[in-house]
């Protein structure tokens, strides 16, 4: 397989980082295409053109549906929230998983905020435990494993501490490999990708506009994440949810190139190339060696409406599963389930001892 080096301006440091693209890859499509939205992911809300108070109002309600509080009595049907009620346990059926792994690579991907740390009001202090650090890291020296999350890479790699993993921050816009290169891949220079960089400057100028925009409405918060920007609502009162949608939307109408969609209590803002968290995950595979090979399993663990990018990429590969940190009633790409990132510990746990088990057992 052969790699073609391209530039990518790193606007921090002023110098140019060399993004390793796989020669003839189908993942990089060209720029200002809008992604097609799939059923049960964080689906793009419409910005431009009329409606008035009546579009506001349809984002405050889509804005209610997104949060957890009020996810059960949202319009799903019954055989919805079957779908979930069954979705089967990972840990419960973890035998089932490895039995399917076997002869396979596994490499793990893991979304940051509400499934390696809990979900918290601030999002500047979205810490993960002791525990579940040393859990990765543990994790780490037996597969390859990625941190794929919506925050700005820089952010969460502060979080999480560990040089060693793949980083893809801004919903897969900002990857990077470890600093020294990987023993999973070959050569020493680290996996780069940006595809989104010539957004920066539109980005910042959105940033500065939004905290602007929403600096009288108690408890928003604006986040600058680099590659797209984040509008929490998680500490704002219901009833003043429209003047969020309404700062958001007065800001967005003058940026055609820029989309929005929603997670759990916040907005998105982020560029309109058709990349998303499966991209992502379809782009480290490839760096990794594993483009077109049957013998890899990808596991993706995640919580969030943007993590149904990452779980419908591998069920249409049939390969690995997704698995949902959830306790209530989600639509889902998902093959299994995990309630809390204490359980999410726990099965990464027992994947560290089960490659153990399988080394030592290999070596008698």
């Amino acid at each position: 397989m052969t790699n073609q080096n391209v530039v990518v301006p790193d606007t921090k440091s002023g110098i140019s980082l060399p993004m390793v693209r796989l020669s003839g890859s189908s993942i990089f499509p060209a720029t200002a295409q809008k992604p097609p939205t799939a059923p049960g992911t964080g689906e793009n809300l419409e910005i431009n053109g009329g409606g008035g108070a009546a579009k506001i109002n349809s984002w405050v309600d889509s804005m209610r549906a997104s949060s957890p509080t009020h996810m059960k009595s949202s319009s799903q049907s019954l055989s919805q929230h079957q779908q979930q009620i069954t979705l089967p346990s990972a840990l419960d059926n973890f035998d089932q998983i490895m039995e399917a792994s076997r002869g396979k690579q596994i490499v793990m991907f893991l979304d940051y905020d509400g499934t390696l740390s809990p979900i918290v009001d601030d999002p500047d202090r979205a810490f993960m435990s002791k525990k579940m650090r040393t859990t990765v890291r543990r994790l780490a020296t037996c597969f390859p494993t990625a941190i794929v999350s919506g925050r700005c890479r820089d952010k969460v790699y502060k979080f999480v501490r560990l040089a060693e993993l793949y980083y893809a921050g801004s919903h897969g816009m900002d990857i990077k490999g470890p600093e020294k290169g990987s023993k999973y891949t070959k050569g020493t220079e680290p996996v780069i990708c940006q595809p989104a960089s010539e957004f920066l400057p539109m980005i910042d100028e959105v940033f500065k506009e939004l905290v602007a925009k929403t600096k009288l409405t108690p408890g928003a918060k604006v986040e600058n994440n680099k590659f797209c920007v984040s509008v929490h609502f998680r500490c704002v009162e219901e009833k003043k949810w429209s003047e969020v949608a309404e700062a958001v939307k007065s800001v967005l109408n003058k940026y055609p190139k820029l989309r929005l969609s929603q997670g759990r209590k916040v907005l998105e803002i982020r560029p309109t190339i058709k990349w998303d968290k499966g991209k992502a995950l379809e782009f480290l595979l490839e760096s990794l060696g594993f483009a077109n090979c049957t013998d890899v399993f990808p596991i993706y663990i995640g919580d969030d409406r943007t993590d149904e990018d990452a779980f419908k990429v591998l069920k249409e590969r049939e390969q690995g599963f997704g698995i949902l940190v959830s306790k209530v009633a989600k639509d889902t790409n998902a093959s299994y389930s995990l309630q809390e990132p204490t359980q999410v510990m726990d099965f990464l746990q027992r994947l560290v001892d089960w490659k153990k088990l399988a080394f030592q057992e290999s070596r008698m």
